[in-house]
């Protein structure tokens, strides 16, 4: 298994449960550009490392890159590899182009047509020129998302490499994590008024700011708290917001504020177990655990009908013939569907505002779209979702004769 970093991010977290379930029917070893950029999950086995860091400048990009290859190939041969699965975009390119005969496995995490983090020529490059010259050199390429398909498509993508299989997690662990006491602190941010929370890396894709945005408007009709869990880049930026909009903000998971921003929590689900409403404002998405996650908590769950990803959860059947982008509130199977809250855009917030605000006025309701949840939780189990990785390992080890 090959990715970049093994620093705190979504990637990171799957490879780290694919490393775990494949090891009970495979040898399994990790690999990594450079440990020291970061080393968040540990599986417990020791990680290759290829000691190969971000290189600045082209040329150094480029040699940085030749190393990649070189160093991959030759633990390739070393380990006598059958297959190499690879994680984000960085790996696949390596993964591919150091090929000694073994099968190869691209999973594709978010989407690279709606990331605005790529920039305009870096993006340029990958969508149209590495993504269709390289990746139709997997023999497959797994999407976290059904929705990711056509984007691929559209790049150039061959449909017959791709498959989706779902990312999978814990409901029960998690469930029973959710069970930790709090501290006296820690309570004392429930005892007051309703508690909405999200939870993800402070970062633009994450949209903490409309988020901010929606909720200095939410507080102008009902009392409530909002209570990001998780770190970032935009930490101060969104505290500062939060402030210029005459919130109290409060740091820590604790206290008597408007804003809470919790850090980084080793165990997320303790505190989002008590809170009335999970929130997700993302611009864009691959496959949302945390929407899982806080299902398996026992939350409602309201979410932005980003291009791939939420929809999956809340209402898989619409998949394919949804109207979008969406302008109002939509009820799913699983939980509501919420137009991309922009702060240059009212239009956007507004809904959120209004569908907050009848949320935490209907307990009656939210304990009817809590009910649901976990069970919603369970189609997303490592019982559900590990076989079909079984399957698609045992297809490309084991590929059935042809009959004459």
């Amino acid at each position: 298994m090959l990715i970049p970093h093994l620093g705190m991010g979504g990637a990171q977290r799957v490879m780290f449960d694919h490393s775990v379930a494949l090891a009970r029917d495979f040898e399994v070893h990790e690999a990594c550009f450079n440990v020291a950029d970061g080393h968040f999950f540990h599986s417990g086995k020791s990680v290759i490392d290829l000691a190969v860091g971000p290189a600045r400048g082209v040329a150094a990009k480029v040699a940085a890159f030749a190393k990649r290859i070189r160093l991959v190939r030759r633990i390739k041969q070393n380990l006598a590899t059958d297959l190499t699965i690879s994680h984000l975009e960085g790996a696949h390119y390596v993964n591919v182009l150091s090929g000694v005969g073994e099968k190869k496995i691209l999973v594709i995490h978010g989407s690279l047509i709606h990331d605005r983090e790529l920039g305009r020529i870096k993006g340029l490059v990958i969508r149209r020129l590495l993504v269709p010259l390289l990746h139709n050199r997997a023999d497959r390429i797994v999407t976290v998302s059904r929705e990711l398909v056509p984007e691929l498509v559209s790049l150039g993508v061959r449909r017959d490499k791709i498959i989706t299989i779902y990312n999978f997690f814990d409901p029960a662990a998690i469930r029973q994590r959710s069970l930790e006491p709090l501290s006296a602190e820690e309570e004392a941010m429930f005892d007051g008024p309703p508690v909405l929370v999200t939870s993800g890396r402070l970062a633009l894709q994450k949209n903490q700011a409309a988020l901010i945005a929606m909720f200095a408007e939410l507080l102008k009709r009902r009392p409530a708290r909002l209570l990001l869990i998780g770190d970032g880049e935009l930490r101060q930026p969104l505290i500062d917001q939060a402030k210029a909009l005459g919130l109290s903000v409060g740091e820590g998971a604790s206290g008597d504020h408007d804003v809470i921003f919790a850090g980084f929590q080793e165990n997320p689900f303790r505190l989002q177990r008590h809170a009335s409403l999970f929130l997700l404002t993302s611009g864009w998405e691959g496959f949302p655990m945390v929407v899982g996650e806080a299902m398996a908590c026992g939350l409602p769950i309201v979410s932005a009908d980003c291009p791939t990803g939420p929809r999956e959860f809340l209402a898989p059947d619409t998949i394919g013939h949804a109207v979008r982008p969406l302008r109002v509130a939509e009820t799913g199977d699983h939980g509501l569907l919420m137009p991309i809250p922009s702060v240059e855009d009212s239009a956007t917030i507004d809904p959120w505002v209004e569908t907050l605000d009848r949320l935490l006025g209907d307990p009656a309701e939210r304990e009817r779209m809590a009910a649901a949840s976990p069970a919603r939780a369970e189609d997303f189990s490592r019982d559900t979702i590990g076989p079909q990785w079984l399957a698609l390992i045992d297809e490309l080890l084991n590929p059935k004769e042809l009959c004459a």
